[in-house]
């Protein structure tokens, strides 16, 4: 006996009706998006049976979360972050061989761009922080250098704050900088210890937290997005070994592959290399990036 599914909306088949509304989308891809939208959100909404009040609550808080969204904010970006879905769509699109650099979020702070310094210059500002070499060596997979790849960092100060967040105190681009690696693919700069930090928790992404018994903070880290030609482009971290929250990262985005110690180094050679006093902290970071391998025309 066939059953015929009833003209019109229902709550029985409510996904159906609206995923029909979208058969004729010109993009086949934009067809299957807002499907699997429709049919994944009623499922949500059926399991869930929200009451109009709780409805009405969660679009208030969406609303919210848009009002906080503008050149030096983006709390779309964090509520994506606490979610882990920011982390989840990385896994996804950054799959890679062993061996490579592993990816990790972007984060809501790589909000302008950083400007363009010479190998061994410092991105501290403010002098806000211990004093620290950043220093590494871009190679393609195969072990090969990658000199003139483009490292470009950016990190909190010592106090855990970022210069867009603090306009009227840091230094505009304080702790940010665009390097080229040397012949040897190497690069190394001046900077100071990262601080662990919150991120942004007085709009509503942090009620939310709050509200789920959440902290909001963040191990110490410095962020990379590395590039080289042929090569995959990498947006990554390098945490701070020993920081606190390294085992509850708000954001998910700790990965053991990207932990990495500041140590003291005791060797006036390097200190005169990197031109600071002996001894210095350093902190070391390679990058290993992925080629493109592009398929010949048939």
């Amino acid at each position: 006996m066939t059953t015929t599914r009833p003209t019109g909306f229902s709550e029985d088949y409510s996904a159906e009706v609206v995923a029909e509304s979208f058969a004729d989308t010109p993009d086949p891809r934009l067809k299957e998006l807002m499907t699997s939208l429709v049919e994944h959100l009623h499922a949500f909404v059926k399991d869930i049976e929200p009451t109009e009040e709780e409805w009405q609550h969660a679009i208030d808080f969406l609303t919210d979360v848009g009002h906080l969204c503008d050149d030096t904010r983006q709390e779309f970006v964090l509520l994506s972050d606490v979610l882990g879905v920011s982390m989840l769509v990385d896994a996804i699109n950054h799959r890679k061989p062993a061996g490579a650099t592993d990816s990790t979020v972007l984060g809501p702070f790589h909000m302008v761009e950083s400007p363009q310094r010479e190998l061994g210059s410092t991105i501290s500002l403010d002098h806000n922080g211990e004093p620290c070499v950043f220093a590494g060596q871009v190679r393609s997979s195969d072990g090969t250098p990658l000199p003139g790849a483009r490292v470009d960092v950016w990190q909190a100060n010592g106090a855990g704050y970022y210069d867009v967040q603090q306009p009227d105190v840091q230094p505009e681009r304080n702790l940010r900088g665009l390097f080229d690696t040397d012949a040897h693919g190497r690069f190394w700069l001046r900077t100071v210890v990262p601080r662990y930090y919150p991120i942004p928790d007085d709009g509503p992404v942090g009620r939310l937290l709050t509200a789920t018994k959440r902290h909001p903070n963040r191990p110490a880290h410095i962020h990379v997005i590395a590039e080289a030609e042929s090569h995959a482009p990498l947006t990554t971290h390098v945490f701070v070994e020993g920081s606190p929250y390294l085992d509850s990262d708000t954001v998910f985005g700790v990965k053991q592959s990207l932990v990495r110690p500041v140590t003291v180094v005791d060797d006036p050679l390097r200190a005169e290399r990197y031109t600071v006093s002996n001894p210095f902290r350093l902190l070391e970071f390679d990058i290993v990036l992925n080629p493109i391998i592009r398929r010949s025309q048939p």
